[in-house]
């Protein structure tokens, strides 16, 4: 029987999500989640003043949200020293890297990324037939100098840098990215993955520059401020690239709630001190239970922690397969050169206990293979 055709890219994708989740897990498993520390989120939850204003807002849940993010959107530039109509909102960094490859990337143009960064974006570069060209990291860094001179051995439309970065932790100085990205040529488009500034080190975040006409600085509410769920993120830079989204973006994709707690989040910088803190002193103690199971953890910038089990890919993946039959959930780099680490997310202590007790019989279970 006849039926619609896909086009030609369409149907030569693979049907893919590019996280397998804790709830998939859960399912297929069937073992209870015990903790859930594997995706990046807060542990440590939104402000209640993010809880009141969602509460607050949901009465009005009826109405549309209003499709320009005004108020949240002057409030973004107030707070970086911008205007209004140099930020984009989008449904997390995820939908506004969807939307920056829509616009930049045609069939077969060239995409410069590091071989095991975030894989979100590759995702959306597939689907508008982008041609990949992949630099290996440096140790546990992103290669400034390696991507740079790959975007200019392949003409790239496009270059992605996060940092600090994920899935590793590590991180560069504000001036090695600006060097970074004077190195680029102004044809190329930088998306500067900043997710994780909030829980960087001094001197590490860059101040957004409007002047320079191509470097999108992509922002969150995901992580530090703990809105992974609702699914509010922004873009920054200069007007041309910023207002360009008016051309494809959801006008609706930011609800009400989400641009509701956005604004109170933004609002409550006491709360993210609180939780910034709290974040580092998880941080410390998933370093010191992988330092009592004979682990190294690397340094890290973000509200994770990777850490090197010293051993191949295999043997960490078997660390996550011990953990999860346990009901603890994490995660971990597949990308040869960074795959014999894990990676654990920042969580309350509840949660790193349980870690605590199941770590060794993990690393019990994957030693006797």
């Amino acid at each position: 029987m006849p039926v619609p055709p896909f086009t030609a890219l369409a149907e030569s994708l693979p049907e893919t999500v590019p996280f397998v989740g804790p709830e998939a897990l859960q399912r297929r498993s069937g073992v209870p989640l015990r903790a859930r520390i594997g995706a990046n989120e807060s542990g440590f939850g939104p402000s209640p003043r993010v809880q009141a204003a969602i509460a607050a807002a949901a009465s009005d849940i009826w109405a549309y949200p209003d499709p320009e993010g005004y108020e949240l959107r002057a409030a973004i530039a107030e707070h970086v020293g911008i205007a209004p109509d140099e930020v984009v909102l989008g449904e997390g960094i995820d939908g506004l890297m969807g939307l920056a490859v829509r616009l930049f990337i045609a069939p077969g143009d060239p995409f410069v990324t590091s071989l095991g960064a975030y894989p979100t974006l590759n995702y959306h570069v597939a689907g508008y037939g982008g041609a990949f060209h992949y630099v290996p990291y440096r140790g546990v860094h992103e290669d400034l100098e390696a991507l740079a001179a790959k975007v200019h051995e392949t003409g790239a439309r496009m270059v992605y840098l996060a940092n600090p970065d994920n899935p590793m932790g590590s991180f560069w100085s504000a001036e090695d990215v600006i060097r970074f990205i004077d190195a680029l040529p102004e044809t190329c488009l930088l998306l500067l993955d900043e997710a994780y500034g909030e829980t960087a080190p001094a001197g590490v975040v860059t101040k957004v520059d409007p002047s320079r006409p191509n470097v999108l600085w992509l922002r969150t509410f995901s992580k530090a401020y703990g809105l992974a769920g609702i699914r509010v993120g922004y873009a920054m830079g200069n007007r041309r690239l910023v207002r360009a989204f008016e051309r494809v973006r959801n006008h609706f994709g930011v609800n009400r709630l989400a641009q509701a707690a956005g604004l109170a989040a933004l609002a409550d910088q006491d709360f993210l001190r609180q939780a910034v803190n709290a974040i580092a002193d998880a941080r410390t103690r998933i370093g010191h239970i992988a330092e009592a199971n004979g682990l190294r953890p690397l340094v890290s910038g973000t509200n994770f922690v990777a850490v090197d089990c010293d051993r191949d890919a295999a043997f960490a993946s078997a660390v996550l397969a011990g953990l999860a039959s346990q009901g603890v959930f994490i995660r971990k780099p597949m990308s040869p050169g960074l795959d014999h680490h894990i990676r654990i997310s920042a969580a309350p202590q509840r949660e790193l206990d349980i870690l605590a007790e199941a770590l060794p019989i993990a690393l019990g279970e994957a030693y006797s293979v």
